[in-house]
């Protein structure tokens, strides 16, 4: 969430920063909301002092042996007329409330201008596309071919947008998870957690993804309703709810493996074969808080890092930065590791690092008190995937098949297949 007091000092600067996404915010009806607010608020407070100060005088007033009924009228109606105000006070509280929410964070000034994806601004690449002496296939056509991926299965079970996997193929998806997390871990220091896949809704407002994203999440139809998790960003972030932290105890680093739940309410038609946009996926990810003064640094190495699962696979991969029409609801700026695949002839998103800044943190109330002054602070939350290991899964299908049909494993994920060192037919 954006700080009220810098969308009231500084309207038209931050209305100027989200017309870059491509939002429109009305300054003028928030501004005129505001005064409305600030209005309430000194009526509602100038009452509640007058109801006080009469309440007093009926007790004087009966001592001296008077009659207290005018006053004690004049404290009902003051009553009255409190109730009133502090009903309008809290109609325009909620509709301010309203606003803020759905208001996206502000972009870092380094953001490319652009409208969408097409408009991302390339950093650098890794490794070299492969050069196939054969036909190369997709994922589906391999997987299905060696009997060990089946979209037919998973439709009479689940309908669309779902996956079996068999045999080798699952353990080498089990693989790939261990692999992350075991190098996560001990080369890059993050402490392994495990996490509730399922969360209230205050949750998916601390991280942004309610009240605007509504339609992209499972819900359950209980009593007390729960959200399937779309990321494990929303369970490792809000560890930090509602609290403040010691600056001697930042920053803190969060590896989770877990499955992510998302409707794809948005992307009808959209990658509808194959695994490449799935209604349920595993991902290990990536969480950090920090002070505010070392995020845009550690948006550095936290994207190293999950770069560096994809040098150990010897994926083909590039870094794009997010222009400022792609750039994430909760983000400030953002890189995209986009892994090569063959069987597409293109890069394709396999993780998105992201710097939120203290959009997150205002909203879960997560603080760090500032060693030098004592006072608590907001700060800074930053994620990333590390990486999602079904597209890692696709893309060590396609970068790795063999003439034969057969899937190499590659040689960073050999140890953790018990000597399978390729994936055959059944």
């Amino acid at each position: 969430m954006i700080d009220p007091k810098l969308l009231r000092r500084a309207t038209s600067d931050v209305a100027a920063n989200l017309s870059r996404r491509g939002f429109e915010f009305d300054a003028t009806a928030y501004l005129a909301l505001e005064e409305r607010r600030k209005t309430l608020q000194v009526d509602t407070e100038k009452l509640q002092s007058e109801r006080n100060t009469t309440s007093k005088q009926i007790g004087v007033e009966t001592a001296k042996g008077g009659d207290p009924a005018p006053l004690i009228d004049a404290v009902t109606k003051y009553g009255e007329r409190l109730k009133n105000c502090q009903a309008q006070l809290q109609a325009v509280q909620a509709e301010l409330k309203e606003i803020e929410l759905d208001l996206p964070n502000l972009l870092d000034d380094s953001v490319p201008e652009g409208n969408d994806e097409s408009d991302n601004a390339e950093i650098r690449r890794w490794g070299e596309p492969a050069q196939f002496d054969f036909e190369t296939h997709d994922h589906i056509e391999l997987g299905e071919s060696l009997g060990l991926l089946s979209f037919e299965a998973a439709s009479k079970i689940s309908g669309s947008r779902f996956a079996v996997m068999r045999g080798a193929l699952a353990r080498l998806h089990r693989a790939l998870i261990q692999f992350m997390l075991d190098t996560h871990t001990s080369a890059h220091g993050y402490q392994e957690t495990y996490v509730p896949y399922l969360v209230q809704d205050h949750a998916l407002v601390g991280t942004g993804q309610l009240p605007k994203f509504e339609e992209d999440l499972f819900k359950t139809t209980t009593q007390t309703p729960y959200y399937l998790i779309p990321t494990a960003e929303v369970p490792l972030t809000n560890l930090a709810r509602d609290t403040i932290f010691d600056a001697s105890e930042l920053p803190l680093r969060f590896v989770a493996h877990t499955p992510c739940f998302r409707s794809e309410a948005g992307s009808h038609g959209k990658d509808t074969r194959g695994m490449i946009r799935q209604h349920q996926f595993e991902k290990v990810e990536l969480v950090q808080f920090v002070v505010a003064s070392e995020s845009a640094r550690v948006l550095e190495e936290l994207t190293g890092h999950a770069e560096t699962i994809l040098q150990l696979l010897e994926l083909p991969y590039r870094v794009v930065a997010l222009c400022s029409g792609d750039v994430g609801f909760a983000a400030a700026m953002s890189y995209d590791l986009e892994v090569w695949l063959p069987g597409q002839q293109t890069y394709r998103e396999i993780s998105t690092c992201s710097n939120c800044t203290d959009f997150q943190a205002r909203r879960m109330k997560a603080r760090v008190r500032n060693a030098t002054t004592g006072k608590p602070e907001l700060m800074h939350t930053l994620n990333g995937s590390g990486v999602a290991a079904g597209r890692a899964l696709i893309a060590v299908i396609e970068n790795y098949q063999q003439a034969d049909g057969r899937i190499r494993i590659p040689d960073a994920l050999q140890p953790y297949m018990g000597g399978i060192a390729f994936l055959e037919k059944i």
